[in-house]
């Protein structure tokens, strides 16, 4: 596969140039993710230009006058929402496998900083985030959150890539790639907020601090002011370690949440990337200002930062996405695993089989993830009006017989490999397991 792939927002179908024709999936389980999770079992989706016109019972949608080249036979697979990775650090597959098993501080100290210093470039950064935005898309995932320094460069490379993208400029008060006077650290990211707004309609822009510890008080109020002025997502890495209270000034006492709090940092527009350190206090701050927040299990795993208490904060009302983390603390954007992962270890921790059921698991990578970043109205559901991002699943393969719940096939038994169809947008990315 080489790096050199170009997909551009007017192949629809692959080599079909007729962009007025209606497409239609049809022959498969629609798994809408609509309210109530309804399961359609002989389920069908017209797309009409970039948007769901229509989805519902096979034998209706069928009948439409819709030509033999643009339907797509599901072949009796799963019909469901692409999926939705609230958090990403895209150019650092470049890192994959390169520092494992080491703690948190020698691997990001004493081998993650130092090789990003000397590897991340803008073509660097370019041609690793169109190999991850290829990962997602073979995978099933249709949209990603991100976060990274040099990010101009990375919405360049997601965009032409054809994948959906909540694109975050890194924020932190030290010399950094693309920024290397801390000063300047704010006036960059709005530069990039202004210019990303006009690259593509599925790049949204967002700003990413790195976290409490590397950006200071001053920083993080005006870098949220600055996405709050903006209406766009603010990002930032908080609670992720034990040890993190240690490392930031001014708390007196406080918790981390509750210092974001004070400084008027948590609302709708506040992705809280982690948040393994947290007690019921800072649950309850965060389900009053409607903050949201990216679970890694993966990658909390790896590093041995903990467990977050994820079912604490479901029950609480609290949004919840998942997230693959960076493959340099992961090794994959592989949602599947992830999910699996996810509701497994929060019944171990829970000392309960219920917690993290299969349905909510889902959800958490389709509407529910949507929802984290703010893009609901748009995708995370199939739905008249919403954005065409849809993938199939295919259900014929060993380890996915019987199914007797789609819901918990997918999140325990598919693998990422056993997606067949990616349609971004209306375009399709991905046939029969391969990248158009």
């Amino acid at each position: 596969m080489t790096d050199d792939i170009q997909m551009t927002d007017d192949i629809h179908m692959s080599d079909d140039s007729n962009m007025a024709e209606d497409i239609l999936i049809h022959n498969g389980l629609l798994l809408t993710m609509e309210k109530g999770l309804p399961v359609i079992e002989n389920g069908a989706v017209v797309i009409r230009d970039t948007k769901i016109h229509g989805c519902g019972d096979n034998l209706d949608l069928s009948r439409k006058n819709i030509l033999d080249s643009n339907r797509i036979d599901a072949g009796g697979g799963i019909i469901m929402p692409g999926l939705v990775n609230c958090h990403t650090h895209v150019p650092m597959s470049l890192f994959r496998g390169l520092a494992d098993d080491l703690p948190l501080d020698v691997w990001l100290n004493e081998h993650i900083f130092p090789a990003e210093a000397s590897q991340i470039n803008p073509d660097s950064v370019q041609k690793w985030s169109r190999h991850s935005a290829r990962e997602m898309l073979l995978s099933g995932t249709t949209t990603c959150c991100d976060g990274y320094f040099l990010e101009a460069e990375v919405a360049r490379a997601l965009a032409e890539s054809g994948i959906r993208a909540v694109a975050g400029q890194g924020v932190i008060d030290f010399p950094a790639p693309g920024v290397p006077n801390p000063a300047q650290n704010i006036q960059a990211a709005k530069e990039f907020v202004k210019n990303i707004r006009k690259l593509s309609s599925r790049i949204t822009p967002s700003i990413f601090c790195h976290s409490p510890y590397t950006c200071s008080k001053e920083t993080l109020v005006a870098a949220k002011q600055a996405a709050e002025d903006a209406g766009i997502l603010f990002q930032i890495h908080v609670a992720e370690t034990q040890n993190e209270i240690q490392m930031i000034d001014g708390l007196d006492g406080r918790s981390v949440i509750a210092y974001l709090d004070d400084l008027k940092l948590l609302n709708q527009r506040t992705l809280l990337v982690h948040s393994v350190w947290i007690d019921d206090a800072d649950i309850e701050i965060i389900r009053k200002r409607s903050a949201r927040v990216a679970h890694c299990p993966e990658s909390n795993m790896k590093l041995a930062s903990g467990i977050a208490p994820v079912q604490k904060l479901l029950d609480a009302g609290v949004v919840v996405g998942l997230g693959t983390d960076g493959c340099a603390s992961n090794n994959d954007h592989d949602l599947f695993s992830e999910m699996d992962m996810a509701a497994k270890l929060q019944k171990v921790s829970c000392m309960d089989p219920c917690a993290m059921d299969a349905r909510r698991c889902l959800a958490m990578v389709t509407i529910e993830g949507a929802r984290a970043i703010g893009l609901d109205r748009q995708i995370g559901s199939i739905e008249k009006g919403k954005q065409a991002d849809i993938i199939i699943v295919d259900v014929d393969k060993p380890h996915m017989v019987p199914m007797y719940d789609p819901f918990s096939s997918l999140v325990y038994s598919a693998k990422s490999s056993d997606v067949s169809m990616v349609m971004v947008d209306g375009i399709l990315r991905v046939r029969e397991g391969k990248l158009i």
